[in-house]
């Protein structure tokens, strides 16, 4: 089973000018418990479900297998999903032989922007650029799964 590598940032500046495409997101979870998640994800003309198991110790790495279905299907399974769909702005941004995919959320989680970059190993070295803010890999309140069922408009600043 294919393993996902991935370090996830909050963004403190501007990264628009670095952009160099934008999809829009829509995802639900059919099953969103952090041991074992079903995510069914629309990206613009494309559909996705993906399962995720649990993340390691250090919450860098952690199995997933994605296969693309008929959007169509996608839209159908949406509708059986818990509550609490996420909407988002997924930007692509180049770094070095890596990328960012900055996900500028939308809806009651709007406010919140996550930079991710998928790695090859846990102590890959990239370079963070000055728009990079704290990391937040393994914190589950920055999970997709969380934040469905936990919006960002609804936390209160102490929790940050």
């Amino acid at each position: 089973m294919p393993l996902e590598i991935e370090r996830k940032f909050l963004v403190n500046g501007n990264f628009h000018p670095f952009i160099t495409s934008t999809t829009y997101v829509m995802q639900g979870y059919l099953s969103s418990v952090p041991e074992r998640t079903v995510r069914i994800r629309i990206k613009d003309d494309k559909a996705f479900i993906t399962i995720k198991g649990k993340n390691n110790q250090s919450g860098v790495s952690r199995y997933e297998w994605e296969k693309e279905i008929p959007a169509e299907e996608a839209r159908e399974l949406m509708l059986l999903c818990e509550p609490g769909i996420i909407e988002k702005k997924r930007h692509v941004i180049p770094n070095s032989s890596f990328f960012f995919e900055v996900d500028e959320f939308m809806g009651d989680n709007s406010g919140l922007i996550i930079a991710e970059i998928e790695l090859p190993t846990e102590d890959t070295l990239f370079e963070k650029p000055s728009w990079l803010g704290e990391e937040v890999t393994g914190d589950v309140r920055f999970y997709n799964s969380f934040l469905s069922k936990n919006p960002y408009a609804k936390w209160k600043l102490s929790k940050l």
